[in-house]
């Protein structure tokens, strides 16, 4: 029995490994693969392999494996990627796994800048990006590390990882309950756009020798300048082509219209020959089927991706009506948290409050009781010194009577005495007086002060009274609480969004501001030039296809 050949098969998300015998074709180890990976729109893809002169080429389906020129290695090397682009992704993309194959391969395109994608529409991809990886908006995650923008955009602008980031969750925010897949499709849809997409470039010389690139891709072929892979200078639509052939290096294509002359340009290799040939036919194949009733097979597909598309749309209004739900309740209790928070706030200032009065009013009480004790104690004082005075007085009174019973003092000695008596009993009398005086002057102080204390009291009480009030006030208040050609007039996914126009425009502004002018390529000059002419992909498709096939072949002749 004949020794395995080792396959090894790259896709944009896996490798698979094969064993294949030497009599395995090219179909059956395609047809291998796309049943490995349940793919069905198999029309877009192709085996892509380096052969032995390190070029790049696709595996004949009618052919060998082995009869074809593939780098000897072990095991045998394959990627498995798109060779053939819809015309609109929206339209024709059916299965979600062919919306993933295109998305992370267009991705990696636009990432390498094998497709020329300007700078502001590179953030608002990024942020498509981000909602295929991570599902809605988290300020939480940190993208400054994601690989999300081409580095040639990160190179010509004064603006770090965090800036970056920024812009792109700003963007982000807005794509909001989109789905996965719906994320894919908007983000192929934005680039389906863009100038380079889809396009394979080949070197070409036409009869004078003119060295130029022939661009196919699923509208037709297109002549461009070596130097602008962005702006094509002649086109001619799918339609317009009848017959085409290479003989050696001469490559040949025969117009519809008999008048003109045949599109004759040449190469450098028989093998790119080759290559323009199965490109051209299989996107004219393409290209003719589209304009025609779809088929049985893809009737079906379409009908079940309507049917699943229902059921994830169903699962994801259910689940968006379960997180709306879930915000909501979350939303309540943060809000009943709140209140109790300043509920409890409230309280605590309230008996903070109330305790700062209870230490007034103990404060004054103690003074009013030291007041009312040296009161007690100034009137006592008073009263000891009046009954000293009366003892005095009688003491006097006694002195007298002793006096005048001594018969043998002298009349005038009496009167002196008399009158000494009177004058002590007056000065007691008038000192009697005034303490009585100073008594009551005392007693109406004290009772002074016993009334502002009572006031003070009162008014203390009353604003306690009222506080309470306000605080079962607060307390209650917070309680209750879709022919031919017809590509030409298409509108970009830009024109179609007004919204997304202006946020395009005022981006380029701002990254306009913080770009180092010296580090632009020559496809940035390209790019600003035609912005500010107005064009874009379909009208510069529309331009380049006017007149008859024949001035237009004679243009390619010229140049």
């Amino acid at each position: 029995m004949p020794k395995p050949i080792n396959v090894k098969i790259t896709t944009m998300d896996a490798e698979l490994d094969f064993a294949i015998q030497s009599s395995t074709t090219g179909k059956q180890l395609f047809d291998q693969v796309v049943k490995t990976i349940g793919l069905r729109e198999i029309w877009y893809f192709g085996l892509q392999y380096v052969d032995s002169k390190g070029l790049i080429a696709w595996l004949k389906l009618n052919k060998k494996v082995t009869a074809q020129d593939v780098k000897k290695e072990d095991p045998l090397h394959f990627k498995f990627i798109v060779k053939f682009f819809p015309e609109d992704v929206g339209e024709e993309i059916i299965q979600e796994i062919t919306l993933r194959m295109f998305y992370l391969q267009v991705k990696e395109a636009i990432l390498n800048d094998s497709v020329y994608c300007p700078p502001e529409t590179s953030v608002l991809l990024a942020s498509y990006a981000c909602q295929v990886k991570y599902g809605d908006w988290d300020s939480s995650k940190d993208i400054s590390k994601d690989r999300l923008l081409p580095q040639r955009v990160l190179d010509q602008h004064k603006l770090g990882q965090e800036q970056w980031a920024e812009k792109i969750m700003t963007w982000w925010k807005e794509h909001e309950d989109t789905m996965k897949d719906d994320a894919m499709m908007e983000y192929l849809k934005i680039c389906q756009d863009l100038e380079m997409y889809g396009v394979n470039y080949f070197d070409i010389k036409n009869k004078k020798g003119t060295g130029l690139l022939l661009g196919v891709d699923a509208l037709g072929l297109n002549i461009y300048e070596k130097e602008d892979r962005l702006t094509p200078k002649i086109g001619f639509p799918w339609s317009e082509i009848r017959n085409i052939s290479f003989n050696d290096k001469k490559f040949v294509i025969k117009p519809i219209d008999k008048k003109a002359p045949d599109f004759i340009f040449f190469t450098e290799r028989l093998r790119i020959n080759k290559r323009i040939l199965a490109l051209c036919m299989g996107n004219h194949e393409l290209y003719m089927r589209r304009r025609k009733p779809d088929s049985i097979e893809v009737q079906q597909m379409k009908k079940q991706c309507v049917e699943e598309k229902a059921v994830r749309d169903a699962e994801h209004a259910k689940i968006k009506r379960e997180k709306k739900k879930r915000e909501e309740n979350e939303e309540k209790l943060r809000e009943q948290e709140k209140r109790q928070l300043e509920l409890e706030e409230r309280l605590k200032q309230q008996e903070e409050e109330k305790r700062r009065k209870d230490e007034e009013l103990e404060m004054l009480q103690k003074e009013k009781q030291e007041i009312l004790l040296v009161k007690d104690t100034e009137l006592t004082k008073l009263m000891e010194e009046n009954q000293k005075a009366l003892l005095k007085l009688q003491e006097s009174e006694k002195e007298k009577e002793d006096l005048s019973e001594k018969v043998h003092l002298t009349e005038e000695e009496k009167e002196k005495i008399r009158l000494e008596k009177e004058r002590q009993a007056e000065e007691l009398r008038i000192q009697l007086e005034e303490n009585q005086k100073a008594l009551e002057v005392a007693r109406v102080e004290r009772e002074e002060k016993h009334k502002a204390l009572e006031e003070l009291q009162l008014q203390v009480t009353q604003k306690e009274e009222e506080e309470e009030a306000k605080t079962a006030d607060l307390q209650m208040n917070a309680a209750d609480e879709s022919l031919l050609r017809s590509e030409e007039n298409r509108l970009t996914q830009a024109d179609k969004n007004q919204r997304m126009q202006e946020q395009l425009s005022s981006l380029s502004a701002e990254l306009n501001q913080a770009k180092d002018a010296k580090k632009a390529t020559q496809m940035d000059i390209i790019h600003a030039e035609n912005m500010r002419q107005g064009k874009d992909k379909y009208k510069t498709l529309k331009q380049i296809r006017q007149g008859n096939t024949k001035s237009r072949i004679d243009e390619f002749e010229s140049m």
